[in-house]
């Protein structure tokens, strides 16, 4: 198990470095430890500060939504469940990678598996509806790459309502899922496992209506927190231009990471290694200087994605060991 890890997390790490190598060859921009050195230190630890305080506030969304689906649990477990399943992002198919572990997490913690998917599927859902909200925003403000901007949100808002559509068939027709089981329990005989499937769809149901219910009431706080997660996130590249003495050109910026967080959703690569480089290469060449560029990448990619493998790590421990048990 212990050598699976490290095979994904190595092949993870070579996909990112292999497309920096591309982009320093196709782009021949230079990058030296000197050129990295001349960034000034109080911002480079702003963008730390960012994408930590990015962690910090998604562990507390996340018990608040744990809270709200009749589970409630401490910050240390949101802030373990965050930061593990941020390691395990990192080296599976896409940035959303991070999931089952967050359920296995909750569940160990005594809540249902129907529960803690209901509590992460909320997680996602309330993303969804920030990236789409806030590139619509943007890309009206700036008129950055709009084409192409409105083309990314549009096929992503239609994977969204067709699951949207989904799960309100769940909630509202839930006959038509007993009929499927019925029809799934018949075909395969009433095997335990079926049965214990069909357990944690309702109560993955019943979690998912009483966040319904909670959401509503909770929506501001919710929206606010998670503007909060994903906009810090997004100011790092600011913060590191700011720090190599460039204008941060926050509105251009924000408005390229917006779409680069709904392509890197795509289960292609490893925590989107390679789709994140090299479209942050695409986009921000338009204004971001070839100097510049690629120690810009470097050091994005060190704090955003390199950072989580080694935090998150430390944070996985036992149970990532039990999911790939599993």
């Amino acid at each position: 198990m212990m050598n699976e890890r490290l095979k994904a997390t190595s092949f993870a790490i070579l996909m990112s470095l292999v497309s920096i190598v591309l982009i320093f060859h196709y782009t021949g921009a230079d990058i030296s430890w000197d050129m990295i050195s001349r960034v000034s230190g109080g911002f480079m630890i702003l963008a730390v500060a960012l994408h930590v305080l990015s962690w910090m506030i998604y562990s507390l969304r996340l018990k608040l939504l744990a809270s709200m689906a009749g589970h409630p649990i401490d910050f240390s477990l949101s802030f373990r469940c965050t930061l593990a399943s941020s390691f395990l992002a990192a080296i599976t198919p896409s940035s959303a990678g991070g999931e089952p572990l967050r359920v296995k997490i909750l569940a160990d913690d005594g809540m249902s598996y129907g529960g803690a998917t209901a509590v992460v599927i909320s997680e996602r859902l309330l993303d969804s509806i920030f990236f789409l909200t806030s590139l619509a925003v943007f890309l009206m403000i700036s008129g950055f790459f709009a084409d192409f901007g409105l083309k990314v949100g549009a096929i992503f808002l239609l994977f969204l309502l067709l699951f949207l559509a989904f799960l309100r068939q769940l909630i509202i027709r839930p006959g038509r899922i007993a009929r499927i089981m019925e029809w799934i329990k018949k075909k395969t005989g009433n095997r335990k496992v079926v049965l214990s499937l069909e357990q944690e769809i309702w109560l993955f149901r019943d979690a998912g209506i009483q966040l319904v219910k909670e959401t509503m009431r909770c929506l501001p706080v919710l929206g606010m927190m998670t503007a909060i997660i994903w906009l810090s996130d997004f100011l790092v590249p600011s913060a590191l231009l700011a720090g190599m003495a460039h204008d941060p050109s926050i509105l251009l910026s924000v408005t390229a990471q917006n779409i680069l967080a709904i392509v890197s959703l795509l289960p292609l690569t490893p925590g989107a290694s390679g789709i994140a480089e090299l479209g942050m290469s695409y986009l921000y060449s338009a204004f971001v200087s070839p100097a510049l560029l690629l120690p810009l990448i470097v050091l994005w990619r060190l704090i955003t994605y390199f950072l989580n493998i080694v935090v998150g790590a430390a944070f996985a421990g036992a149970s990532i060991n039990g999911i790939i048990k599993k």
